[in-house]
């Protein structure tokens, strides 16, 4: 008998949100036990949730970014941004580039090529927003690292994308594998940045007008959730960042509307079952069987990474005399790692086709370890910054 996609949906919210309680006796964050109950009901495990149907659940995945970048844009206040100047800039140039040489080097000193190794390493640069932001909402921690956090993760997709488009065009001049020219490879992702955060300019200002002549909350969070589809739907069409759009509509909609906090607020209102149901799908969709392939590559990878964001986000820090809680627990903050790399390793296989199952078996291998390990990380680091408040 053919189930209902809605059956899989409850299995998923419902499997969610027993794990999510579970991992809190451990005083582990929700997010890992989201990510847990997927692995378990998903096709890896008891293949509650068939693999079919885990593909066709693709855009809970879309609506469930769209809201998270709206969020992050949201913190962008101009008063605020004042306040904090470029720091966090800074901060996330150093972090994402860091990770990108020192997995390049690590990569070259076991005698890879130069064009896999300024692939591979390039995807270093991508950190998930997604569960980290959870962490910072779940545990309402607030602070220096936290609000640094904010703005360096939601900087970092841009630095991500310039970074691969630079290393891809090298890597393609030298394997001849790419059909376009040195600049025009770099100038593609730029004009995808700023398409992406165009679009979303012009729809944060239109979506005010609606909102003038809308005063009740549903209404409000309609607009809200219909803006943020068509905004969505926009960048699936352009092959723009659709983490951008979101973002860029979200800043400039707080930034134009004097009741910015208010329509937020009602916004949040559908966020936890469609965030749930994001991270237990995410969870559904990590294979532990593919562990085993990561071998001495896959080591360096996941290692140098660490080591470069955790060293980068500290020398940026130290380099802009930033809080000396920022210097120290920042870096440990952003090892999150998902949707970005993994769409980043498809559009690698095009460069260096030889080496694209390879990239792929790292990416996803480095994806499953990142996202169980990396928000319980994020929790500790805010915990020991003093950001989160009481016993957790």
């Amino acid at each position: 008998m053919q189930m209902s996609i809605l059956w899989y949906l409850a299995i998923i919210i419902f499997a969610g949100i027993l794990c999510g309680r579970l991992v809190k006796l451990l005083k582990l964050p929700n997010v890992t036990g989201y990510l847990l109950a997927g692995l378990i009901i998903g096709p890896c495990c008891l293949k509650l949730v068939p693999k079919d149907i885990v593909e066709h659940l693709g855009i809970i995945s879309e609506v469930a970014l769209g809201l998270i970048a709206f969020s992050i844009g949201s913190e962008f206040k101009l008063s605020y941004l004042k306040k904090i100047g470029i720091a966090p800039i800074i901060i996330a140039i150093f972090e994402a580039l860091a990770a990108v040489v020192l997995v390049f080097l690590g990569l070259i000193a076991i005698g890879k090529d130069i064009a896999f190794s300024l692939v591979l390493a390039a995807i270093a640069a991508a950190t998930a927003p997604a569960a980290t932001i959870m962490v910072v909402n779940q545990y309402k921690a607030r602070g220096p690292v936290t609000s640094t956090l904010l703005t360096v993760v939601a900087v970092d997709d841009a630095i991500a994308l310039m970074a691969f488009g630079v290393c891809v065009a090298v890597a393609g001049m030298i394997t001849g594998k790419s059909d376009t020219g040195f600049w025009t490879s770099i100038a593609k992702p730029v004009i995808e940045i700023v398409g992406a955060l165009g679009v979303g300019a012009l729809l944060g200002a239109l979506m005010l007008i609606p909102l003038k002549f809308f005063k009740k909350p549903g209404n409000r969070l309609s607009i809200v959730v219909g803006t943020l589809f068509l905004g969505i739907a926009i960048a699936d069409i352009t092959g723009f960042s659709s983490l951008l759009l979101c973002m860029a509509l979200g800043a400039v909609f707080v930034n134009l509307s004097r009741e910015g906090d208010e329509v937020m607020h009602v916004a949040e209102a559908i966020t936890p079952p469609i965030y749930l149901m994001f991270f237990v799908v995410s969870g559904a969709e990590l294979d532990v069987t593919i562990l085993a392939s990561i071998g001495l590559i896959g080591v360096i990878y996941l290692l140098f990474r660490v080591a470069g964001k955790i060293g980068g986000a500290t020398l940026g820090a130290l380099i802009m005399r930033a809080d000396k809680k920022v210097v120290k627990y920042l870096g440990f903050s952003l090892l999150p790692q998902a949707g970005v790399a993994i769409g980043l390793s498809l559009a690698a296989t095009t460069v260096v086709p030889d080496y694209g199952p390879q990239i792929r078996a790292v990416i996803l291998c480095a994806t499953l370890i990142y996202e169980l390990v990396g928000p319980v990380i994020v929790k500790i680091s805010l915990k020991k910054a003093g950001e989160i408040q009481g016993r957790v």
